[in-house]
């Protein structure tokens, strides 16, 4: 009797922490295949660094998801944020002025997908996916299909926001997925709009009638998105001094999307943890970096990951019918 107490124990805190168990295995039989090139301090860190962008975006992803919609456009709203940022810091000299700009249009184009989807009534896919296509056009419209670089000026202290690490440990980027990450699980689990985010997911109807302002939640969640893809495209435009209207941010939506899903966030919405989504990022981060190591063809990373997301989808139905 006292080993079937431990063995319904280890089974729910597995079933409760199903991301964080998924990205221990992972990361043991990475140990195992790859022993001390794995493990050393610079692949560690590049594993990190590699995957901070994506999981900050994934973080706005993760609250879309939750309440049942999808934001597609997070990869072409990267690259006119970039933009935008690196035109006004450039014309100006101003850096905080760029990074305010960026933020303001990062918040304001999240909030009109929010608005197309909440008061127009039109499906998330088809808002988002008609808004990537017009920021990347756009994009390469403005650029002649090229890239923006920072101005010699000011690239000195706008390059160090990105490329410099606390204590010569800990790279900024990383250290800004972490805060931000903190940040998005404190909205999520101890505010009153963070709840009502899970209500929308779980039952629209019902949290309608029960008199919360459905439409304003979901602005609000688009709106988070976009903000944190500003705070992505900060980030990305530093690390490199530059955004390429057509190679950058190419097929993030689908990372970000994978780390929700890996991370346990349901696609028909109403569940998902922030902390999920923290380790789905890393989990994907070390199936990349194993891909590296391992010498997989990068034209196929693409095909791994769409195998992932079907995997987790598909564990996530079993697991719903089984509940039902």
């Amino acid at each position: 009797m006292p080993s079937a107490t431990k063995s319904f124990h280890f089974k729910k805190f597995i079933g409760n922490n199903s991301a964080f168990a998924a990205f221990v295995f992972i990361f043991v039989i990475s140990v195992l295949l790859k022993g001390s090139v794995f493990l050393s301090y610079n692949n560690i860190i590049n594993i990190l660094r590699n995957n901070s962008i994506i999981g900050i975006i994934a973080l706005g992803m993760t609250l879309v998801i939750i309440t049942g919609g999808i934001d597609l456009s997070v990869g072409s709203l990267l690259v006119i944020v970039g933009i935008a940022v690196l035109a006004v810091t450039n014309f100006t000299g101003n850096i905080l002025l760029g990074l305010l700009v960026g933020i303001v249009a990062g918040i304001l184009l999240g909030a009109l997908s929010g608005t197309l989807v909440a008061k127009f009534k039109l499906p998330a896919f088809i808002v988002t996916l008609g808004t990537m296509s017009i920021y990347r056009s756009v994009s390469q419209y403005l650029l002649n299909g090229g890239g923006i670089m920072i101005d010699g000026r000011v690239r000195d202290p706008f390059i160090a926001i990105s490329n410099t690490n606390l204590f010569e440990v800990l790279p900024m980027p990383v250290l800004y997925w972490i805060a931000i990450s903190i940040a998005a699980y404190l909205f999520a689990m101890k505010t009153t709009t963070g709840r009502h985010v899970y209500a929308v997911g779980s039952n629209e109807k019902a949290t309608l009638l029960s008199g919360i302002n459905v439409d304003r939640v979901k602005i609000i969640v688009y709106a988070i998105s976009g903000f944190l893809v500003a705070l992505a495209a900060i980030v990305e435009c530093s690390r490199l001094g530059s955004i390429n209207s057509a190679s950058s941010g190419s097929s993030y939506e689908m990372d970000a999307i994978a780390a929700a899903v890996v991370g346990g966030t349901s696609m028909a919405g109403g569940k998902g943890k922030i902390v999920g989504t923290f380790c789905g990022a890393l989990t994907l981060g070390v199936i990349n970096n194993m891909m590296t190591l391992l010498g997989v063809p990068p034209f196929l990373v693409g095909a791994v990951k769409g195998l992932i997301i079907i995997a987790a989808v598909l564990l996530q139905w079993n697991l719903n019918e089984k509940n039902a």
